[in-house]
């Protein structure tokens, strides 16, 4: 049975911090625990925190934060729910409760890989991955990956490209806008049968030290982890750490410049064992997928880059006009006013994707989000080559 309400008790008196398990160790549920301890707290070594935690929460605090999560459209299931991920069931220091948005059931899958990178993805490394994770997507795979910016929403809207549902591991509440920037999508994410889990309860912030923290979920929810761009500073790494631990293959994508310290991290994982990968297939054998061909994607990833770059370096400087977008506008206007210039510049003819940048002098990672949600809402399509077009 699931005790749910007891759950919660242990979770707001002990915390997510493994605490919880060593006073697990003692019973055998939940509900044994909270009414031993409620009658009989010196029945354990407590420490003061957890002595006023015990005396602050009750059974009616807990309906109360219940009815709230229900309320925001979310719900809560604990370690001894059937829903339960089984993924999760015996890593190091399981969730005890994960609160949730959307459709919890696609975590059931076998076929799910984790997707990480840095929030300030290159072009180069954003072109890959939303060419593997859509071809994984389009295959069955099940994409999960951390909400962020950079290449954790590229991944993640991919699969919404492919119709298929995605995994949001968050680092705060599920009802917490952030990043505010990817807030936009979660309408998104949730109609493509998407969902959005996390150990925090409502309402909790994105504080930095979450994050390593959910981290570990990250990683056991794929049965593969698949790094596409990391420094040494990066959470990446945490992950990749993790999922090794956790006895998950690790990928990682080669570094298109062995000299940039923007792909160190690469550099570490590959010498330190994790796989590289050169194409969607290197990924998927590793599922038992094949997948299948598709015309557009006949180049190699390396034959495309250097297309690309020889086709970039032949535009002649007279042809970019340089369209000035203010950098003072509030977030959601000027993400529209970046989506209709797009729109406008490509009325005409279709347009590299490094035109489209210089000439509405954005960043990789605004250009992507915003070529990537015109494409969704079918606004505009992509072509090989890097090329984008108005879609009639």
């Amino acid at each position: 049975m699931d005790d749910l309400k007891y759950w919660l008790w242990l979770d707001a008196v002990f915390g997510n911090n493994g605490r919880i398990w060593e006073i697990m160790n003692f019973f055998e549920s939940a509900s044994e625990a909270y009414y031993e301890l409620s009658f009989n707290p010196d029945a354990i070594e407590l420490s003061q925190k957890e002595i006023h935690n015990m005396r602050a929460y009750n059974l009616r605090n807990i309906t109360s934060l219940i009815d709230e999560c229900h309320k925001k459209g979310a719900d809560i299931i604990s370690y001894s729910s059937e829903k339960y991920p089984k993924q999760l069931r015996y890593i190091s220091n399981p969730p005890a409760i994960i609160y949730y948005k959307g459709n919890i059931d696609c975590i059931s899958s076998e076929k799910i890989v984790t997707s990480v990178g840095t929030r300030k993805a290159s072009d180069y490394s954003l072109y890959v991955v939303r060419n593997i994770c859509h071809e994984l997507a389009e295959n069955g795979v099940i994409i999960a990956s951390g909400f962020a910016k950079g290449i954790d929403i590229a991944s993640h809207l991919e699969s919404v490209k492919a119709n298929m549902p995605t995994i949001c591991v968050m680092g705060c509440g599920v009802d917490t806008n952030y990043p505010s920037d990817n807030f936009k999508y979660r309408d998104m994410i949730l109609d493509s049968g998407g969902v959005f889990i996390s150990e925090f309860p409502m309402g909790t912030k994105a504080f930095g030290g979450n994050f390593p923290k959910r981290n570990r979920i990250l990683s056991a929810v794929g049965q593969v982890s698949v790094v596409f761009q990391a420094s040494m500073a990066s959470g990446s790494l945490i992950t990749a750490n993790f999922a090794a631990e956790q006895g998950r293959e690790v990928f990682c994508m080669p570094p298109p410049d062995i000299f940039s310290a923007d792909y160190s991290g690469n550099i570490y994982l590959l010498r330190n064992g994790a796989l590289p990968f050169y194409c969607a297939d290197d990924i998927s054998a590793y599922l038992d997928i094949e997948i299948s061909a598709h015309s557009d994607k006949s180049e190699s990833i390396s034959e495309t880059y250097e297309n690309n770059y020889i086709s970039c370096k032949k535009t002649e400087k007279s042809e970019i006009i340089n369209v000035s977008i203010p950098e003072n506008l509030e977030d959601d206007e000027r993400y529209l006013q970046i989506c209709h210039k797009i729109k406008e510049i490509l009325s005409e003819n279709p347009l590299h994707v490094d035109v489209i940048s210089q000439k509405l002098n954005l960043n990789p990672t605004e250009l992507m989000t915003a070529l990537t949600e015109l494409e969704i809402v079918g606004q505009i399509r992509s072509l090989p080559g890097k090329m984008f077009e108005i879609k009639r």
